[in-house]
């Protein structure tokens, strides 16, 4: 038994992947290329990836946004556990890295169940509210710009329904959030964001220590 959180030595990590990872030959070839690359600190880690897959069928998930899509790995996870005609919007503004998402979405054949577009997020989500998707929302994932976190967060839970889940990425920060010497932007953003999340009445909270730090925030 435990009263706090246990803490993931590289041995206990690779036990943790060893008995509960189930990451195919697909998932894996696009985690192995999006590593060869110089921004390869942006992607999700497997079983990060695996669990919000879980999240999504646990709540019966149809319709999905996702702010932040970079070379696809969360959105392939996701997609695959949606209905043949649920949706994902899939918000970015690279061209360049989502063009490596479509190749693993196309060969998985989730690509029709995926609306990529490249445009600034709050555009795309403006767009969809005004277009009447207000409350028609299962499910949301922002992992992108720190500084806008706050922005994406109230667009995405008007576009929420009630019993909707926002999950927000890098919470944690990679430890940043407590050391007063970072006075960076990004670090800063963050704070400000959890802080803010913390008091929010509007929702259920749970900031789960996967990956880089994982917010769920359920829609009351």
């Amino acid at each position: 038994m435990s009263n706090r959180t246990l803490s993931l030595t590289d041995d206990l990590y690779a036990y943790l992947l060893k008995v509960s990872l189930r990451e195919d030959d697909l998932l894996r070839r696009l985690r192995d290329e999006t590593l060869a690359m110089p921004q390869a600190n942006m992607q999700i880690s497997p079983e990060q990836g695996q669990f919000m897959a879980l999240l999504v069928k646990l709540i019966g998930a149809r319709n999905v946004i996702e702010v932040g899509t970079f070379t696809g790995y969360s959105s392939l996870c996701v997609a695959r556990e949606l209905p043949e005609d649920g949706r994902l919007v899939a918000c970015d503004v690279s061209a360049e890295w989502t063009s490596i998402a479509q190749k693993y979405w196309r060969e998985a054949g989730v690509h029709e169940r995926i609306d990529l577009r490249i445009a600034p997020a709050t555009e795309t989500l403006q767009a969809l509210s005004s277009g009447g998707g207000s409350g028609n929302y299962d499910f949301a994932f922002i992992d992108a710009d720190k500084e806008s976190y706050r922005e994406y967060f109230e667009l995405c839970l008007g576009l929420l329904r009630p019993g909707g889940v926002i999950a927000v990425d890098n919470t944690l920060w990679d430890g940043a959030v407590i050391d007063e010497k970072d006075q960076s932007a990004d670090t800063k953003a963050i704070r400000l964001f959890n802080e803010y999340l913390a008091d929010d009445e509007r929702i259920d909270i749970s900031l789960v220590p996967i990956g880089d730090g994982l917010t769920l925030a359920r829609k009351r």
